[in-house]
Formats: C-alpha cells, structure tokens, sequence
C-alpha cells in the first residue's frame, strides 16, 4: 500500500499551524553556534556539563507539574507562557558576557523547555481523535516533525549568513527572537477546544472551582499510568537516546570547525567568518535529512522490525562510539558523518515512540505521561552532560565520546539481558 493511501487525513487549516509551530519553534538560530559561543566567553567543557545540567535539572523541577497544570488548566496557556520565558531568556543571552548571566538565562530557557515539552504533542493526538484519525498518528506526527527539521535546517543556514556577515555569534540571540513572537500569534489562535481543560464547569465548591480536585485526579490518573511496565519501558528506550544527543548534540559544532578550518576555500576571511558559514550549510543539509527521515518513518514502520527500539538505540549509541574512534585520528570527515547517524536515528525513533506511548497511555493523560518521558529524560541528559564535560576537559572531546557511549552501550545490554530473562 501506498503512502499516499495510507495518509487519509486532510492537511487542513489546523495541519498548517501545527507545522508552523514546530517550524517557528526550531528557529533557534542560536543552536548551530551554542557550544562555539559558550568557548568565546571563556567557558570551560565542564562549565558547559554545569550548564547544560542546570537546564535539565530545572526541567527536571518543572517538569511533571508543568505537564499536570496543562493538562488542567489549559494547554494553549502554557504553550504561551513557555514562548515569554524563551523570550526573555534570548534577550539575558544576548546581554551576557560571563558565566553566571549565562546560568540564568539557560535557567529562564529550561523553565520554558518544562511548560512547552510534551503539551504541543498532546494537542496534535486530541486533534488526531476528535477527527477519528488516531491510526494515522504517527505518520501525522512525522510530517509536523519533518516542518520542525526543516526550520532547524532553515535556521542554520541563515544563522551561518548571519555570522559570516557580522563576525558576531552574539547578535543571533536577538534575531532568536522574531519568530517566537510569531509563535506566540500562530498558538493564540488555536481553537480552545485543543486547549483541552479538565476543569469541571458545574462544580459548586470554591476549592474545585480552583480546579483542585481535577488537578489531584489527573496527578492519581498519571501514577498509575506510569507503574505499567510496558509504559516505562517506553519511556526508557525514548528518553535514553533522546537524553544522550541532547547532551552532546553542541559537541558536533568543534568537529565542524575543525573541517572549516582544513576546507582549501575563503582563505582570505578569519576563522569565525568561514566557520559561520560552513557550520551553518552543514547543519542545513543534516536537517533536511532529518526531516526527510522523520517525513518518512511510516515507511520503517512497515518493515516490523523486531525489537526496533533497542536496536535503533544501539545504532545511536553505537555511531556515537565511532565517531569518537575518528576523532582520535583527526578523520574529521567520518566523524561528522557518525555523529549525522545519531541525528537521523533520533528522528526515526520519536514519531514511532511517541505513537507507542499514545497507544499505551489514556488520553486525557498524555500531556502529563509525555511530560513524565522529559523528566525522566532529564536525569538521564544532567548526568550525561556534566560527565561528558569533565572527561571532555581531562582527556579531550574524542574520549570523552568513547567512555560515555561505550557506557551507554553496556547499560542496554545489560538491561535488555535482564529483561529477556524476567
């Protein structure tokens, strides 16, 4: 059967804000440089593991209630209010020239990563079941993935024109800003029913109508939900992959420079020119491979691969062991093509995850079981990044790769082991 028949669904109105908000969202035209412009203010690998491990801790903080509040206070409210925190933080980036201004407005970044992860997928499935298309979401969740891809590839590229022209890394935190602002229109005009409230509209008692009551429902709903095994190990196998490129995904942004450096072309601009712009053409072609990947991950689907998580999961990992292999010997080349296998493997596995979790989980919930996945993802992403950091800062980036993918690896053969035999 064709893809074509297979995707009975109409790429209405709503389809189109959906991408759009994924689109805007990754219009992050800070992410290509973060890592590059952390070094230029004197930050070191381990500072950078602090960092990155405040913003997950945060999240880790926010995490579950943020999921619990949208759940029953509305999820076109936390979206919204996810987009100020992201505003404010761009601004405290662009102001920023040492350490502690940057652990606030990564902070300011975490808060609003909380209130937005696993709310917008909850709105997409809520969509996908009033419109009796439930069958079709995960290939309707790989095409509004695909348009997030495509904005990452998009801000990339204009990123790396932005620096390439200014010299700057620093200016790109105010550009940031534009399309959050659109954002916040594109999610303000969303119809209220996808803001999906629980709150009871009869009740008579002053705690219930603070929304007491259904507040505690969901938060008993959700503990429940989250004691089912076959949920968790969900959870698991999406949010270790998940968690291991989040921490080293910036890792890339060095190997690029490296082959900026080595490319026989624009001799006559200074380093951060050309990086600008080699950097930001090869993020470009990775998202747009991403998003081929994720646009099309109806196709892996029909493949039945048995045990698909894990093995997916050990590719990842797998490509990440490599890649730190190639970077011992300064192929600097081959490791950026490993490190492109973990990007494409992420976007394989999270439309098929997130379908899976859907399948598992009652729906009135999902918002707050998808917010439990990021909680949970960022332990996982904390300890990962400040490990990395300090090894990266001991040994170097090349080994660091080596200790924590290997680590990695030995800990889903273990636990499938055990699995196999319970």
């Amino acid at each position: 059967m064709s893809e074509t028949k297979m995707n009975i669904f109409q790429k209405d109105k709503q389809y189109i804000k959906f991408c759009a908000y994924g689109f805007l969202k990754n219009l992050r035209f800070y992410d290509a440089f973060l890592l590059l412009f952390f070094l230029e203010n004197g930050v070191s690998y381990s500072q950078i593991g602090i960092l990155y491990a405040a913003r997950e801790i945060i999240i880790n903080v926010f995490e579950i209630p943020s999921g619990i509040i949208a759940d029953t206070y509305g999820r076109k409210n936390s979206l919204i209010l996810a987009l100020l925190f992201y505003i404010l933080s761009f601004f405290i980036f662009y102001l920023s020239t040492g350490f502690s201004l940057l652990l606030i407005a990564i902070i300011l970044n975490g808060i609003g990563d909380a209130f937005r992860s696993g709310t917008h997928k909850g709105m997409i499935m809520d969509y996908l079941k009033i419109n009796q298309w439930s069958h079709h979401k995960v290939v309707y969740y790989g095409h509004t993935r695909s348009w997030s891809q495509k904005g990452s590839a998009l801000s990339a590229l204009f990123a790396g024109f932005l620096v390439l022209y200014s010299g700057s890394y620093r200016l790109i935190y105010l550009f940031a800003i534009v399309p959050y602002v659109l954002n916040f229109i594109n999610i303000y005009t969303y119809p209220n029913v996808l803001n999906f409230s629980l709150k009871k509209k009869n009740l008579t008692s002053k705690n219930e109508k603070r929304g007491g009551v259904s507040l505690v429902s969901v938060f008993q709903d959700f503990m429940i939900t989250i004691k089912n095994r076959q949920v968790f190990e969900i959870i698991n196998s999406a949010a270790l992959h998940s968690s291991f490129l989040k921490a080293l995904k910036d890792y890339i942004q060095p190997i690029m420079l490296q082959i900026a450096v080595i490319l026989p072309v624009m001799s006559t601009l200074d380093i951060k020119r050309k990086s600008g712009l080699v950097i930001g053409l090869i993020y470009f072609c990775i998202f747009l491979l991403t998003s081929y990947a994720s646009k099309n991950v109806a196709k892996v689907t029909r493949l039945n691969i048995q045990n698909i998580s894990t093995l997916t999961l050990l590719i990842g990992l797998g490509s990440g062991l490599v890649c730190g292999f190639f970077m011992i010997y300064d192929l600097w080349v081959f490791s950026l093509l490993f490190f492109i296998v973990i990007y494409l493997i992420e976007n394989v596995r999270k439309p098929i995850l997130t379908g899976a979790l859907a399948d598992n989980v009652p729906n009135k919930i999902l918002t707050s079981v998808l917010s439990a996945q990021s909680f949970y993802g960022t332990l996982l992403t904390s300890s990962i990044a400040i490990s990395f950091g300090v090894i990266a800062d001991q040994f170097g980036i090349e080994y660091s790769l080596l200790t924590v993918s290997g680590g990695l690896i030995l800990l889903v053969l273990l636990i499938s082991n055990y699995n196999s035999h319970n």
